[in-house]
């Protein structure tokens, strides 16, 4: 039996998809999260989004994450990501620490150059310079952070040097993995990725161990590896359900999921969960399904999330439970002690 051997950490991810009105969303969000902590889970990720409802329903996250912080006690609270070229560095700094310190250290700030071109232009921002933007500003929140003076001479309040142990940054590339181990920062890995014209096929593990190499090669001596992938998982009690809501789901998705820049699938389901890069069914398949997964064998931390069959609140609720009873201890997950924090 398959167990991998890296994972020590479980958390759930949302981009708050719902089928709902704003108001619902991120109720649901929110009830999905203390599900998670109360079936044992260590985090629980939220993603920013500017604008495209059917992309992400939100452009707030510390907002959010403060809401959520007051109905939990445990479970750690990170961004996944924060869009850092559109947001203000300093003030992502000053949110970031007022947050860690009202949830009592839990969260963790992962960061990433994302966003829909049309997104920077709204901004007055120019998208081809993402990279550029983000790496400026991404040091502008570690100088913040850590109480360095920034341009003026002022340092932020309150000040929270911990939290520049717990960056991630997420990437596509190899070059953006090199990136994150040098800075000591965490890896965070997508739960897909458009193939290449020349790897069509190419199945998720081929695109992100690369990544992950360029992560351990270029972390510091000593520094210890955080690499987390976020992946595709609905699990439900009966197959016949779990297929039904996914033929709902990813087909509802489908527009959305062409417009990233991914290859057309073909019509049945059985190949559009395979394009969608999605593991579904009852407990026992997504199991057999995960367990294919090479990249899973060297990641410390294991996201699901339920994009983009996107079920119904319930059944969502129902797929926490099932993954923390049932999937991520056939996979080698153990319940953590309550004060283990990811960064180590």
């Amino acid at each position: 039996m398959q167990r991998f051997a890296n994972l020590k950490r479980l958390g759930f991810f949302t981009r708050l998809l719902d089928e709902a009105s704003p108001a619902e969303r991120y109720r649901f969000a929110a009830e999905q999260i203390v599900r998670a902590e109360k079936a044992g889970l260590d985090s629980a990720w939220i993603a920013q989004h500017h604008f495209h409802e059917r992309e992400g329903g939100l452009p707030s996250p510390f907002t959010f994450l403060g809401y959520v912080a007051a109905q939990t006690s445990r479970i750690r609270l990170g961004t996944g990501i924060v869009t850092l070229p559109l947001e203000n560095a300093v003030r992502v700094a000053e949110d970031a620490a007022v947050l860690d310190l009202i949830c009592n250290g839990r969260f963790e700030l992962g960061v990433g150059t994302g966003g829909n071109p049309s997104a920077f232009a709204a901004f007055g921002l120019d998208s081809a310079q993402r990279n550029e933007i983000f790496a400026r500003n991404l040091e502008v929140v570690r100088t913040a952070l850590v109480g360095k003076p920034l341009e003026g001479g002022d340092t932020i309040y309150p000040l929270r040097p911990q939290l520049d142990k717990r960056i991630w940054q997420a990437t596509f590339s190899v070059a953006g993995g090199a990136r994150a181990g040098k800075a000591g920062d965490g890896l965070l890995l997508s739960r897909t990725q458009p193939r290449t014209k020349e790897a069509p096929q190419a199945t998720l593990a081929e695109i992100q161990n690369p990544v992950i190499d360029a992560y351990l090669d270029a972390l510091p001596k000593g520094a210890e590896p955080r690499i987390m992938a976020s992946r595709s998982v609905f699990v439900a009690d009966d197959h016949a359900e779990a297929m039904r809501l996914a033929d709902i789901g990813l087909r509802r998705a489908l527009p959305q999921f062409l417009k990233g820049g991914h290859a057309k699938p073909g019509e049945t389901l059985e190949e559009m969960i395979t394009a969608f890069d999605t593991h579904v069914g009852g407990a026992d398949e997504v199991i057999a399904s995960l367990r294919t997964d090479a990249t899973l064998e060297r990641v410390t931390d294991l996201v699901f999330q339920v994009h983009s069959v996107d079920a119904p609140h319930p059944h969502v609720l129902r797929s926490i439970d099932l993954v923390a009873e049932k999937v991520a201890p056939a996979l080698g997950w153990t319940r953590t002690a309550p004060d283990v924090a990811l960064a180590g």
